[in-house]
């Protein structure tokens, strides 16, 4: 359990950036909270992918999680930057 924690924390690493990247238009996030948001991102998508399908052990890279994680790290990009007011995404849409 502790080395999918920290295995996850480091994915948000790749994660956080994936997160942004994919979202159209800017998000003024400054990049360690892109990465501490990748890092819940990817905790929380071993999470849920964990509770879904009951299985902890995979062997390599786990996509699903991976993809969870990202997803998951989008939403919250998307929160954090609703509730700080650094988000353009809207802006772009029009």
């Amino acid at each position: 359990m502790i080395w999918t924690i920290i295995g996850a924390l480091i994915v948000g690493c790749i994660i956080g950036p994936l997160a942004r990247l994919i979202l159209p238009g800017k998000q003024n996030i400054s990049l360690p909270m892109t990465i501490l948001i990748g890092a819940v991102g990817s905790v929380g998508g071993s999470w849920l992918y964990t509770l879904l399908s009951g299985n902890e052990n995979t062997k390599g890279i786990d996509w699903i999680a991976f993809a969870l994680g990202i997803v998951v790290a989008i939403v919250l990009v998307l929160i954090y930057g609703a509730i700080t007011g650094k988000d353009d995404t809207h802006k772009r849409l029009r």
